[in-house]
């Protein structure tokens, strides 16, 4: 399967069941929805943040319906001005590439560096879609499962409403 080991032995070893999709690479909510087969999933939209001073990190996910203003966001989180991390950012804090910035990239985060933001309108849908820290393939899970994931994870979550 496609993705990292370090997601596929999270789920396994935390029986978190998971529906798999391979698919042409996907770096953007644009693409990955021409492959998203519905079924009753949210696609979920990851940004990966840092704030103006670079030192706190945030991962931000949203249902992918929603268009976002960063400066709304700004406002909503409290956190300052942000701005989108770079390429060596994602990698030293999530263990990613641009474009495959998920959920599962908090498994990375040993030192639980980077704070989870949630928007609240994802807890009101039955599953989610998630690349496996890999943009060629989606791990559909239970929103439950993923709160369970969160938890497990250990970061620092605060849930926003955002719409």
């Amino acid at each position: 399967m496609i993705g990292q080991d370090i997601a596929y032995k999270f789920l396994k070893d935390n029986d978190i069941p998971f529906d798999y999709y391979e698919h042409p690479e996907a770096p953007t909510i644009e693409i990955a929805a021409q492959f998203y087969r519905g079924e009753g999933t949210t696609l979920c939209k990851n940004l990966f943040f840092r704030n103006h001073k670079g030192n706190r990190h945030y991962l931000v996910i949203l249902n992918s319906r929603y268009q976002l203003d960063i400066h709304d966001l700004e406002h909503r989180l409290h956190q300052g001005k942000l701005s989108f991390a770079s390429e060596q950012r994602m990698m030293k804090y999530l263990g990613v590439r641009p474009g495959s910035v998920s959920l599962f990239g908090l498994l990375n985060d040993q030192n639980h560096e980077v704070t989870l933001f949630l928007d609240k309108t994802l807890l009101d849908c039955e599953k989610v879609s998630f690349h496996p820290n890999d943009n060629r393939a989606s791990l559909v899970i239970s929103v439950a499962d993923m709160l369970k994931t969160v938890k497990i994870c250990g970061n620092s979550m605060e849930i926003f409403e955002l719409y």
